[in-house]
């Protein structure tokens, strides 16, 4: 068996419109298309026997076990690598469902799909499966252990983390587009001008001097102290010899930790010897220069979320503990804990593993324990200095029985801090009694605080907090998205997408579009070259000076990767031929009228379909279409046209020398053919083509009918407007229909003499 090629979706695509996340893996099997799995001696025993939680794959059967009574009738291998590769993803910890497995027309040639979380984990499984697959044809050992560990590493380090991901995950909720703009949480969330970021949960509506105060832990607690808000005693202190002299002012006990630090990094609580402060200094100045030492301040460690300077949520935080009965050691104990489903490897799950690490091993020398320890029953010992959730720990919803003085102080920290996504951690014995009033202080500001305590509490209500921050991102009335004009066909494509581009300057748009010739934001030209695929519409929709999108969808794009965007205004096909056949399995005219329909099936329900009436196979693209449906034609007589206007359908024609809009029983007359440019004085019929669904497009816009004319009078076909295209030059009186690549050819002919 050989790979040919891997593929990954990241948008609507041939395969699928809704599931946009999907690798597509080309396979040649070889010598195995003679040999089906029935006809493989043991095969299905050695699969089950590897993979028996595959017994719930129900495949084309529609039962529990349906993919092993396939198997032992016998399937094709392609399709069995299809299962192996979601099965495999699921044990990682990605539960992914979709797949199917379809023969390219070469004999033992197959486009395997299946459903992917995170690309690089597809990529990995498809790999994997193959190897896999091919073991269990051989009858040769596999251990799978280390290819489910590797797809759980590479997914930690590809994923959002859990706070940004609940924010994506709420705006795809409100239909809010989103693009990751980096390999990290860089995520910008809706398009061109009406754009906002996030990175982590730092909004980009957060001041940066807020964020600049917030990291600085000293200008934090001066800030605080100044407004009355209680906090720890303390300073801080760059050796050893400022550590004296801090101990003997503040006494013990003592915390330790960097100025710079986060997520607990080089924090030590509960210090209470000077050999412990010499270690504790030490871990600090690994993190930064600089490190805080005050007084520890006894009660329970708690987090509150104050998001657009309103109180969300808060948690009390407890870290990784275990609990004796008196007979377990202590390892016998974390290994019990760890077995909690509800615990796993990185942010996989509600919580995290427990794992055994230096700062556990202090704690035990210190309390001169070790893992082979027996705690007695109903004792309970800490294994992590912090609360963090990421190293074990656990959290407990508090929002509800919050003193409203508390409430009333962190809302006041916000404003003090100038963060509108903001994070407090206190120490109190009490969070319903009033901090200063119990001995309670606040100990920190975050300025990108984690959500997941609120989310997935282990007791207590969870807290929608992603909600709000896209509540104040996109408050009521604002809009996340700009027109999207998405054109695909065979041919007339870079002209219709040029002409429409230039009606919407017009009408004072800053327009950015894509095109084979290149990539322009508000007509000016920022890439050259073939710009018709997902990437450069993700360059157009990123831009934050563009207000409307008119976007060029070749056949390569949409195979390649799908589209660029997931759902578009109106949709455009120009039309269907034999052109580029024979190209990624595309074999039949058919074959290409899907390809052009992902463009029209991701058309929002409140949007419009452009289709050819002279085209079948294009007027046959509106049978599965949840959209409003427009048409176009030369012919006003056209049966399609007519059965659709006199049904109240929109429709443009070219009659009686005119370009029209029609609807039920009337008529608008645009513009006479002979006055369009782009026509040649009516000479180019082919380009009424092009001008009928421009023409359209106007009209659904809005855009006044005296626009939409002046428009077309002025969009003249030349290098400049229309490079590439059909062009008339006049040469001594004779006059030349030329493209831009004949003229190039001809100055490199002349250029050689």
């Amino acid at each position: 068996m050989k790979i040919l090629e891997i593929r990954g979706m990241r948008g609507p695509n041939y395969w699928s419109i809704r599931r946009h996340k999907l690798i597509v893996m080309k396979l040649d099997i070889g010598e195995m298309e003679e040999r089906p799995t029935d006809q493989i001696q043991g095969f299905a025993d050695r699969l089950e026997k590897f993979l028996p939680s595959m017994f719930s794959h129900r495949c084309s059967e529609d039962y529990e076990g349906g993919f092993f009574h396939r198997v032992r009738i016998g399937t094709w291998i392609g399709h069995v690598i299809e299962h192996i590769a979601l099965e495999i993803q699921t044990l990682a910890g990605m539960d992914v469902g979709f797949g199917r497995t379809r023969s390219t027309g070469e004999p033992g040639v197959y486009h395997v799909v299946f459903a992917y979380e995170e690309e690089k984990v597809g990529i990995y499984a498809a790999k994997a499966s193959v190897r896999i697959e091919q073991a269990l044809v051989d009858v040769i050992p596999y251990y799978m252990t280390s290819d489910i560990q590797a797809m759980r590493e590479i997914r930690e380090e590809e994923r959002l983390g859990p706070s940004t991901g609940s924010i994506v995950e709420e705006a795809i909720g409100r239909n809010i587009p989103w693009v990751r703009l980096n390999r990290h949480s860089l995520v910008q969330l809706g398009y061109g001008i009406n754009q906002k970021r996030i990175q982590a949960t730092v909004a980009s509506t957060t001041g940066s001097i807020a964020v600049e105060i917030a990291c600085d832990k000293e200008d934090t607690k001066n800030l605080l102290e100044a407004q009355s808000i209680p906090v720890p005693r303390g300073r801080i202190i760059y050796s050893e010899e400022e550590l004296k002299d801090a101990v003997e002012d503040i006494r013990f006990p003592v915390v330790l930790k960097p100025v710079n630090g986060n997520h607990g990094r080089g924090a030590t609580i509960n210090v209470n010897s000077w050999d412990d402060a010499v270690t504790a200094l030490a871990a600090a100045k690994r993190i930064s220069k600089g490190v805080i030492i005050e007084k520890y301040i006894t009660g329970y460690d708690h987090r509150v979320l104050v998001i657009n300077y309103k109180l969300e949520a808060a948690a009390k935080r407890t870290p990784a503990a275990v609990t004796g009965d008196g007979k377990s050691t202590i390892q016998q104990l974390v290994d019990k804990v760890n077995a909690d489903p509800r615990r796993g490897y990185g942010h996989e799950k509600v919580l995290t593993t427990i794992k055994i690490d230096d700062t556990t091993n202090s704690i035990l020398a210190e309390k001169s324990l070790t893992l082979d320890s027996v705690l007695k029953d109903g004792e309970e010992l800490w294994l992590k200095r912090t609360a963090n959730l990421s190293t074990g720990g656990t959290s407990t919803d508090v929002t509800d029985i919050m003193h409203p003085y508390n409430i009333f102080m962190c809302e006041r920290i916000a404003r003090i801090i100038g963060l509108d996504i903001c994070g407090i951690d206190i120490m109190t014995p009490n969070i319903s009694e009033p901090l200063n009033e119990i001995g309670g202080a606040v100990l920190e500001v975050n300025a990108a605080p984690g959500f997941r305590m609120h989310l997935s509490p282990i007791t207590g209500l969870a807290r929608n907090v992603a909600a709000p921050v896209v509540d104040m991102l996109f408050p009521p009335g604002s809009n996340a998205r700009i027109p999207i004009v998405a054109v695909t066909g065979t041919n007339g494509k870079t002209t219709t997408t040029r002409l429409i581009a230039h009606m919407c300057k017009f009408m004072g748009h800053k327009v950015g579009f894509t095109t084979t010739d290149g990539i322009y934001i508000q007509n000016h030209l920022l890439q050259k070259g073939d710009c018709t695929g997902p990437a450069s519409a993700e360059f157009v929709l990123k831009d934050p000076t563009v207000d409307f999108a008119v976007l060029e969808c070749a056949r390569g794009g949409i195979l390649r990767a799908g589209l660029g965007f997931h759902k578009c205004d109106i949709g455009i096909v120009t039309n269907v031929s034999a052109d580029h056949l024979g190209l990624k399995g595309i074999n039949s005219l058919e074959d290409m009228a899907k390809v052009k329909g992902v463009v029209v099936e991701s058309i929002m329900p409140s949007g419009y379909a452009i289709l050819n009436a002279d085209d079948q196979l294009v007027a046959d693209m509106a049978r599965p279409l949840e959209c409003k449906i427009a048409y176009f034609s030369l012919d006003e007589n056209n049966a399609i046209i007519k059965r659709h206007t006199a049904n109240g359908g929109l429709a443009a024609v070219a009659e009686n020398g005119f370009i029209t809009i029609m609807r039920g029983t009337w008529k608008i007359r645009v513009d006479k053919v002979v006055n369009i440019p782009l026509t040649f004085s009516g000479k180019a019929i082919f380009m009424i083509q092009n001008i009928l669904p421009a023409v359209l497009t106007g009209y659904i816009r809005n855009f006044k009918i005296e626009d939409i004319k002046l428009a077309l009078e002025t969009f003249i076909p030349s290098p400049a407007q229309t490079p590439g295209r059909m062009n008339l030059f006049n040469l001594r009186n004779s006059l030349l229909w030329l493209t831009m690549p004949i003229i190039r050819q001809v100055s490199r002919q002349l250029q050689s003499f």
